[in-house]
């Protein structure tokens, strides 16, 4: 049976980080706090988390975005579908534009498989979301909690080499993982409890075999969020940070939703026990 909130439940906020097709597994993250009865007061989201992040403060709960992406990006013949609806209009336009690897314009696939519940801008979200994406000419991470939320998004899950940037408020946008992960800094002093999730994996292999060049290129993203994730560990870290199991996945394995979901699905309970722990210690008497 589901907890029900009292006046002595923690406040929670959620920071989901990047990881493509591996960030799937946030959804059971969502799950368990459905299930305990706990509703974020604010969340962050880099990348693939700040699109299911985006789902969450629309008020959808995680059985809703767990069914809408099977139904949809786990399902070969929808994906093809909603992929066919984006197709050229002409001749021309395919010639000069087109489906080019590196050149998929991310915020018109994103409308064409996003769940109607998502609004049009962050101010209609029934909870605060804060969307990273990186700034590719000031070369910084940026923050951006307000305006239109699919641009927004498009920006954060900009994935060099695979889709096209994103031109926001004059600037040019790439994936919010880049410079930022998990941003569960942001998070910092608005809950009891903030809750961060790293999706990143790690290269998979054997150690002497060669990598092809898109493994390559995608493998050494990876370390290099890694690195950056350490040290954001060292300075701060949040009350509950967690990784679930899905190093085996590679960025684009959307279509393998089921099999994400299945292997990480100890996440949830995991999940689950931390936030016990941290309700039974802050239970404890002060010493002294």
């Amino acid at each position: 049976m589901d907890a029900e909130p009292n006046a002595s439940t923690p406040t929670i906020a959620l920071a989901l980080g990047g990881g493509g097709a591996r960030g799937l597994a946030h959804i059971h993250i969502v799950e368990a706090l459905d299930e305990l009865g706990l509703k974020p007061v604010a969340i962050a989201g880099s990348s693939i988390g700040a699109i299911i992040g985006a789902g969450v403060a629309a008020g959808m709960s995680g059985k809703d975005i767990r069914e809408f992406t099977l139904k949809t990006v786990g399902n070969p013949r929808e994906v093809m579908n909603r992929i066919w609806s984006l197709r050229p209009n002409s001749v021309r336009e395919m010639v000069t534009g087109g489906f080019r690897f590196g050149q998929f314009n991310l915020e018109r696939i994103l409308k064409a498989f996003m769940p109607p519940a998502l609004p049009e801008t962050f101010a209609d979200l029934s909870i605060p979301l804060k969307v990273t994406a990186t700034d590719y000419y000031g070369q910084a991470g940026i923050l951006i909690e307000e305006g239109e939320l699919f641009p927004a998004l498009a920006a954060s899950a900009s994935i060099p080499a695979v889709f096209m940037p994103v031109k926001h408020e004059g600037r040019i946008l790439i994936d919010g993982g880049i410079y930022n992960p998990v941003p569960f800094e942001y998070l910092s002093g608005l809950a009891d409890i903030v809750i961060g999730v790293d999706v990143v994996g790690a290269p998979v292999g054997e150690d002497q075999q060669m990598p092809n060049r898109v493994d390559s290129l995608f493998g050494a993203s990876q370390l290099m969020m890694h690195s950056i994730i350490s040290m954001k560990l060292e300075a701060h870290r949040p009350d509950i940070f967690l990784r679930p199991d899905v190093g085996r996945f590679k960025v684009l394995d959307f279509l393998r939703a089921e099999e994400v979901l299945k292997t990480s699905e100890a996440v949830k309970d995991e999940l689950k026990r931390a936030i016990d722990a941290e309700i039974t210690f802050r239970a404890l008497p002060a010493e002294g």
